[in-house]
């Protein structure tokens, strides 16, 4: 009798569209592994991401405010939940594999900085090979997670994480969604928490804009999702009105609210922090956990240092760097 696997295997040859990748083809991992019987690889792709220590400290790691005072603001964990969510509507219209496209849509940022992407254009900025959260988002399932064993994820989960920002597009549909679903999610979430905050008033979005893609958030996913949905074929796309209002939304929440000074003040401080402890454990590497001076023999001290700042929360780095460089109050 065939397992819950091989049923299931079967149900997406049946009922998924041509152009989607089916579990049961997948290119596999770097190291083989029994089959489950009843996940699928890409299922277990997306269990192996929500259960490693990345994927939990993201609730600790800025979206776009630092250490905002209300609860309700977004962090890196929540905008990868919202991503998720977008990005199963659009693989489900389309008839292509959700569990691929949910496990690169939870994997995505695992590899984000403390501090956003402050904290990375610091890290990029200082070390000697540079730095990028989507490279290192793939680092920490290839490498950093399990002991420094890795997740072994799959191909096709690793190739949408690796790309879904920049640089080349993933080969599957499924981590195209994923792609384009991440600037769905944060260009309208920035909007929210922008207007929460008083950055920006909703009246302030251009007309035209507001003409195409709708003037609340529920209106430009839709407007959004849909656009993506009906134009994708070979590759995911949008009709050209949507996409022009879209790209006019980007450029106006650059302008707006990531070049703000209100919003952004406080990144001038990122530096100093990020900086700071990079030195600071580059001078001292037996402070850093002792996984850590694994990696310093095998790939330098550099790397070494380089991943263990990256993987800081907010907070931690916070108090790390209080602890490092800020007296403590005497006390008898």
């Amino acid at each position: 009798m065939s397992c819950i696997r091989e049923k299931t295997e079967q149900i997406e040859a049946q009922i998924l569209a041509q152009n989607a990748v089916l579990s049961a083809n997948t290119k596999g991992r770097k190291r083989p592994e029994q089959k489950d019987d009843i996940r699928t690889d890409f299922q277990r792709d997306r269990d192996r991401i929500i259960h490693c220590k990345s994927f939990r400290r993201l609730k600790h790691k800025t979206q776009v405010f630092l250490a905002p005072e209300s609860d309700h603001y977004r962090t890196r964990m929540t905008h990868t939940l919202e991503v998720a969510q977008i990005a199963r509507t659009i693989a489900r219209a389309l008839r292509l594999n959700e569990d691929l496209t949910e496990a690169i849509a939870l994997g995505h940022d695992l590899g984000h900085t403390p501090f956003g992407h402050a904290g990375e254009r610091t890290l990029d900025k200082i070390t000697s090979f540079g730095f990028t959260h989507y490279e290192q988002s793939a680092r920490v399932c290839e490498r950093l997670e399990k002991n420094l064993k890795g997740l072994n994820l799959t191909y096709e989960v690793l190739d949408g994480i690796r790309n879904h920002t920049k640089g080349q597009l993933p080969e599957t549909l499924e981590g195209q969604v994923v792609r384009i679903s991440d600037r769905i999610a944060y260009i309208n979430h920035d909007i929210d928490d922008a207007v929460r905050g008083d950055i920006i008033h909703s009246d302030d979005i251009p007309f035209d804009i507001k003409l195409t893609l709708g003037t609340t958030k529920g209106d430009r996913i839709s407007r959004l999702v849909k656009s993506v949905i009906d134009n994708t074929v070979t590759e995911v796309a949008m009709d050209s009105e949507t996409k022009e209002a879209f790209d006019s939304l980007h450029i106006f929440l650059f302008d707006n609210v990531y070049r703000n000074p209100k919003a952004k003040g406080e990144e001038t401080k990122v530096d100093a922090i990020i900086e700071s402890l990079f030195t600071y454990f580059m001078e001292n590497p037996h402070k850093m956990p002792k996984e850590f001076a694994v990696i310093s023999n095998e790939e330098g001290l550099e790397r070494a240092v380089t991943d263990y700042v990256a993987g800081m929360t907010d907070h931690f780095a916070i108090q790390t760097y209080t602890d490092i460089y800020v007296p403590k109050s005497w006390g008898m």
